[in-house]
């Protein structure tokens, strides 16, 4: 008996391969360009979120940086919630991971009002007015200052002489002030802990000067001050949810 066997003429053979291999190779050149288009992507976009970053950070380093003001010791001047960028770049600002800082380009004069390391805890910062520098010789009688024996004209200093705050006029007797150093008031003079009570600053200490509010926001100094995370996400809302309404919008661009 004869088997029956089927042959395929060789140009039947290539085209019936040809029919079902092009689709496979037409796929196989697609999905390593699309595969290395996405990966050019991912690089481009990498390297301008890096380069970003790098910015920022250098701003912040060298340049100035924004922080919040939460108490009201130099309230009449500076509000609580008042959100502040403030100028480094002139007070030697300090090279990151060393103790090194770049030249100081700016000494503080009196009347500036300056961020500094708080000298019992250098940790926290402070924002005071300079009102005597080293060598001054400074004093206080009847709420007004006295640098060198003459009255300071102080129309930003806030006084509290009301039937609600019934506080005494401010005494200090004469102190001078140590060379390379500074001796700092909040303008809010009733309220606020200063040279008065700690002591000189030294001029090392300060970090920057502020420049410009560009955002303020209406909340007591408890809700800035709280850390406990439930308390700041609670906070948080309520910014949101006053945002529009609690806003000091006349604030907004004020020089410093």
């Amino acid at each position: 008996m004869k088997t029956a066997s089927i042959n395929f003429a060789p140009e039947a053979a290539a085209k019936h391969t040809a029919g079902w291999l092009r689709p496979v190779q037409l796929q196989g050149g697609q999905k390593p360009a699309q595969s290395k288009a996405k990966r050019g992507h991912l690089f481009r976009a990498g390297k301008w979120a890096l380069w970003i970053f790098l910015f920022l950070f250098m701003v912040r380093t060298f340049i100035g940086e924004a922080s919040v003001v939460p108490t009201a010791s130099m309230e009449g001047t500076i509000l609580v919630g008042d959100h502040l960028f403030w100028n480094k770049a002139l007070y030697g600002p300090e090279i990151p991971f060393t103790h090194w800082r770049l030249p100081r380009l700016k000494t503080v004069p009196r009347g500036e009002i300056v961020a500094f390391h708080y000298p019992l805890d250098p940790a926290q910062i402070f924002l005071k007015r300079a009102v005597a520098i080293g060598g001054d010789l400074v004093e206080i009688h009847n709420d007004v200052v006295y640098v060198n024996g003459a009255a300071v004209r102080e129309s930003y200093a806030l006084h509290h002489h009301t039937l609600r705050f019934r506080f005494a006029p401010s005494e200090m007797a004469a102190r001078r002030v140590p060379a390379g150093a500074l001796f700092m008031l909040g303008d809010n003079r009733d309220f606020s802990s200063d040279s008065r009570d700690w002591g000189v600053v030294p001029a090392e200490n300060v970090i920057g000067s502020p420049l410009i509010v560009f955002w303020s926001y209406d909340a007591p100094s408890s809700e800035w001050l709280d850390e406990q995370p439930g308390h700041r996400l609670r906070f948080f809302g309520s910014v949101c949810a006053h945002l529009l309404t609690r806003t000091r919008w006349t604030r907004t661009g004020t020089l410093l």
